[in-house]
């Protein structure tokens, strides 16, 4: 049988209960972060416990809890940032994002790449596909390889993301769950940002959002 050739260690972290991944390739002793949230430094620590060289800071989206820590590990590995363009404004006001909930955050820098629908992410030979899923917020995205989905806050296990704060959108997220993630085998591993684990058959056979999606909100 042939050694697996990456790997993604799960974390969680912050006041928010935030899922970490950092995504491992583990012949060329790289790695990617994914959404460092608040009191993630503990994988700054693992990151060099382990050798690795981070070589992306991938943003799902641009809330406050997914980008807390993008100053520190940048300033600390020099990994660039990246984070799809509709949620640029969201990371240049985290500091007021912060002021909302009484959370002193340390501004992020700017982008070193806007994320597309569309693009395709190639980590240890595999192809990660974004996909655009707005309505959580205006640029929210997931990232499809074959059998797993990192989605952010888009798709929870048995809910999804909240539409109540800035640039969110009930309808447009619902839309966005239907047509990008729903079309994905059942037994694509789906990887949240916050809570359990879980795949596109469950959510799709047992979300009360995905089932009865005018029960809890407009679709206009």
């Amino acid at each position: 049988m042939t050694a697996p050739r990456w790997m993604i260690r799960h974390y969680e972290f912050g006041p928010f209960q935030n899922n970490v991944y950092l995504l491992e390739d583990l012949a060329r002793r790289e790695a990617w972060l994914v959404d460092p949230s608040m009191e993630s430094e503990p994988v700054l620590e693992e990151i060099r416990s382990r050798g690795l060289a981070l070589k992306v800071i991938l943003n799902t989206h641009g809330h406050l809890d997914h980008i807390y820590h993008n100053r520190l590990f940048q300033e600390s590995t020099g990994a660039p940032i990246w984070i799809h363009a509709a949620d640029v404004p969201m990371l240049e006001a985290a500091r007021q994002q912060g002021m909302m909930f009484g959370i002193d955050v340390d501004p992020s820098p700017p982008p070193d790449r806007l994320l597309a629908d569309g693009d395709c992410l190639e980590f240890a030979d595999v192809q990660f596909e974004v996909l655009h899923t707005p309505g959580h917020t205006p640029g929210g995205v997931c990232l499809h390889a074959p059998g797993l989905l990192i989605a952010g806050d888009t798709l929870f296990a048995g809910s999804i993301g909240r539409t109540d704060l800035p640039g969110g959108s009930y309808a447009t997220l619902i839309r966005s769950i239907r047509s990008r993630l729903l079309p994905l085998p059942d037994d694509t591993r789906v990887l949240s940002g916050h809570g359990p684990e879980t795949t596109i058959g469950r959510e799709r056979g047992s979300n009360p959002f995905i089932l009865q999606p005018e029960a809890y909100g407009s679709l206009g």
